[in-house]
């Protein structure tokens, strides 16, 4: 089982508070799969206006937390932490289903596939449930690309 811990999980994403919206990673397969949680808490600033009254964590934060989920196993299956002059570019997002809300309290367990990794373009397979019960799901698609180079996709 090989998992990373948040000072780990930072040396990968360039993300950090409030938008670093993985936890940890529980275990990950080179070129395959990877499994990280986020733990939902009511400290979230994105809980002050969505929606003070019945707090509900966005739609678009469930799916940034994957697409994070899927850069971290690029980067592990490729070997290499990036540098500061690389930027991961989300390129697209298909079959984007939300099944339930994620509210304070909750552990957000993210599951991510690699479907296909060709000419810099990853695409991935990814859901997150919560007790067991599938909260968000979706097919992702990102490419690395140097700060420079201001054209995102091939």
């Amino acid at each position: 089982m090989k998992s990373l811990d948040i000072n780990q999980i930072k040396e990968y994403l360039p993300h950090r508070y409030p938008l670093l919206l993985v936890d940890r990673v529980l275990d990950w397969e080179s070129g395959k799969t990877i499994q990280a949680i986020k733990n939902v808490t009511i400290n979230e600033e994105f809980f002050n206006g969505h929606f003070p009254n019945k707090p509900v964590m966005p739609g678009v934060l469930m799916i940034e937390a994957l697409a994070q989920t899927s850069a971290l196993l690029a980067f592990l299956t490729m070997g290499q932490k990036p540098d500061e002059n690389a930027v991961v570019y989300f390129l697209g997002i298909d079959n984007a289903r939300f099944k339930r809300p994620v509210v304070p309290g909750d552990q957000l367990m993210m599951q991510v596939e690699i479907q296909r990794h060709s000419r810099g373009i990853w695409k991935f397979k990814a859901q997150a449930s919560v007790d067991g019960q599938l909260a968000v799901e979706g097919e992702l698609m990102c490419t690395m690309r140097s700060i420079a180079d201001s054209t995102p996709a091939e």
